[in-house]
C-alpha cells in the first residue's frame, strides 16, 4: 500500500476544510492566543477526532496513509490545531495500547466523537527526555490510587475532559515501574497553570498540571508496572504524526516560496530566474522528498501492523529538522516581507521550531536510531 491508496474523498474534504476553514483563521489564533478547540466540533464531524481509531473504537477505520496525510494537511494550515488534534491521539493511542475492552467502549467512541477531548501527561519538570526519572507517584489508597506529582507542558490538559497520566506505582522499579491512569480532572485534587507563553502554536495550549488526587482502580490502564510500554508504543505513533505536521507545515511553506519566486521581480526578473534562488528551491525540494521517504517505510510498516520504532525515530528526526531548514529558506526568498506578520511565512519558522523537541527530541531519536544499529 502507498499514498496513492489513501482515501481520496476523505483527503479532499480535508483539504477543503483547511483551505476553507483553519487557514484563514490561523493568523487570528496566533495573534490572540485563541485555543485551537474552537475547530473541535467540526474537526469531530469530519472524523478527524477519531482518525487514529478503528471502527469498533468509534473511529473511522482508515489506513495509516490517510491518517499521516490528514494530519499533514491540518498542520500546513493551522499548526495549533494539528497541535491540538495530535495530543487528544497521544490519549487515545494510549487508552488502545493500555486499555481493556471494557475502557476502550467507554472511552474512545466518546473521543472519537468529540464529546471529550484528551491529554497525555507524561513529561514532568525533572523528566523529559528520561521518563523514568519521574516522580509522580501513584499509592494503593483504599479501593484506588493517590497520584501525586507534577506534570509540565502537558498539551490540551487545562481544556480536557480526561488526562492519561503515568506514574510510578514502583519507584525502585525504574521504567519497569510506571504505570497508566485514566484522570477525570473534574473529580477534584487536579490544578491547571496558566497557558504557557510559547514561541509558536500560540493555540495549542500545553500547561503544567500538579496532581493530588484519588483515581479509582478501573481507571488504571494495564498492569502496575506496564505503563512505560505503552507509553514507548503511543510515542511511536506521535513521532510519525510529527513527522506528518512537519512535513505539511513544511510543503505550505515550499510552495509559498515557489510561488513568490515566479511573480517577485528584481531588475526586471523574476527571481525564479536567478540561480541563488533555484537551488534553494531545489534543497528545499530535495529535503522534502527525504522525510517524505522516511516517512512512507514508517507508515509501510505501520499499515503492515510491525514494530516501526526506529522508522519513526528516523522519520520524525528528519522531517523536524527539515522544516526549520525548508522554512527559513522560504521566508529568505520572500525577503523583508516573509518577516512581516502580513505573509504566514514567520508563523511557519516559530511553530515548527518546537517539532524538534517534543515527543522525543531530535538528540533522543539520534540515540534511539544508533542503539538500534549497535544493538
Amino acid at each position: 500500500m502507498s499514498r496513492a491508496h489513501a482515501d481520496a474523498d476523505l483527503l479532499a474534504g480535508v483539504e477543503a476544510f483547511a483551505r476553507e476553514v483553519l487557514a484563514p483563521a490561523a493568523a487570528e489564533i496566533d495573534e490572540t492566543g485563541r485555543f485551537a478547540g474552537c475547530h473541535l466540533p467540526a474537526l469531530a464531524e469530519m472524523g478527524l477526532m477519531g482518525l487514529n481509531l478503528g471502527v469498533d473504537d468509534g473511529g473511522l477505520g482508515v489506513d495509516p496513509w490517510t491518517l499521516f496525510e490528514a494530519i499533514a494537511t491540518v498542520a500546513g494550515a493551522c499548526g495549533s490545531t494539528a497541535s491540538m488534534v495530535t495530543a487528544h491521539y497521544l490519549a487515545t493511542d494510549s487508552i488502545v495500547h493500555g486499555g481493556s475492552p471494557e475502557q476502550r467502549r467507554h472511552w474512545l467512541p466518546r473521543a472519537a466523537a468529540g464529546e471529550i477531548l484528551g491529554a497525555f501527561a507524561l513529561t514532568e519538570p525533572g523528566a523529559g527526555s528520561n521518563p523514568a526519572d519521574m516522580t509522580t507517584r501513584a499509592t494503593r489508597e483504599g479501593e484506588g490510587w493517590r497520584l501525586k506529582g507534577v506534570k509540565c507542558f502537558i498539551s490540551n490538559a487545562a481544556h480536557a475532559d480526561f488526562l492519561v497520566v503515568y506514574a510510578k506505582t514502583d519507584p525502585a522499579a525504574g521504567a519497569r515501574g510506571i504505570s497508566t491512569f485514566l484522570v477525570d480532572p473534574k473529580a477534584g485534587g487536579v490544578g491547571f497553570g496558566a497557558a504557557e507563553r510559547t514561541m509558536g502554536l500560540k493555540g495549542g495550549h500545553v500547561f503544567e498540571v500538579t496532581l493530588d488526587c484519588l483515581v479509582p482502580d478501573e481507571n488504571r490502564l494495564g498492569a502496575p508496572g506496564s505503563g512505560f510500554r505503552t507509553a514507548l508504543k503511543t510515542l511511536d505513533a506521535g513521532r510519525l504524526d510529527i513527522a506528518a505536521c512537519a512535513i505539511g507545515v513544511a510543503e505550505a511553506a515550499f510552495r509559498a516560496a515557489l510561488d513568490w519566486s515566479k511573480t517577485r521581480i528584481v531588475d526586471g526578473r523574476p527571481i525564479a530566474e536567478f540561480q541563488g534562488i533555484q537551488w534553494k528551491l531545489a534543497d528545499m525540494a530535495v529535503d522534502l522528498a527525504a522525510s517524505r521517504g522516511l516517512a512512507d517505510a514508517a507508515t509501510g510498516k505501520r499499515a503492515k501492523g510491525e514494530r516501526f520504532s526506529l522508522e519513526a525515530a528516523m522519520a520524525k528526526l528528519h522531517a523536524s529538522e527539515m522544516a526549520g531548514r525548508v522554512t527559513d529558506a522560504a521566508l529568505q526568498i520572500h525577503g523583508g516581507w516573509g518577516y512581516t506578520r502580513d505573509f504566514p511565512l514567520e508563523r511557519w519558522a516559530r511553530d515548527v521550531r518546537i517539532l524538534r523537541i517534543y515527543e522525543g527530541s531530535s538528540e533522543i531519536q539520534r540515540n534511539i536510531v544508533a542503539r538500534t544499529l549497535l544493538a
